[in-house]
């Protein structure tokens, strides 16, 4: 179970540490080819969302490494099922509803993510 948590929030870390890091560090202009839906909401709620999505990354892998509070872990991959749940629902008011694949692909990792977490933390 343990190689299955490190695989999977691995994984989950490298998706949001890049998404979340564009986010925080890249204008509108440079994220709207990607993420289309900056133009819809303000610039400090994209920003806030990049920092979020880092924090998440940050809680999925540091309470497990250090042995530290380790339930966080499971906390951060809810937000992350969260924050998902929130952007299919974005994607579909906008009619958008090709591009809510990787939305649901990431709700499904996410969850996989969080039951491991709890797994491991009730061990």
């Amino acid at each position: 179970m343990e190689i299955a948590y490190w695989i999977v929030a691995s994984l989950l870390s490298l998706l949001f540490a890049y998404a979340g890091g564009r986010k925080v560090a890249q204008d509108k202009e440079r994220l709207a080819p990607l993420m289309n839906w900056v133009d819809t909401i303000p610039m400090w709620l994209v920003r806030t969302i990049g920092v979020l999505e880092l924090l998440g990354v940050v809680g999925l892998l540091l309470p497990p490494l250090t042995g530290i509070s380790p339930g966080i872990a499971a906390v951060a991959a809810a937000g992350f099922v969260v924050s998902q749940i929130l952007a299919t629902a974005l994607h579909l008011s906008r009619g958008e509803v090709r591009e809510t694949g990787l939305n649901i692909t990431l709700i499904a990792l996410a969850g996989v993510a969080m039951w491991l977490a709890i797994d491991l933390w009730i061990r």
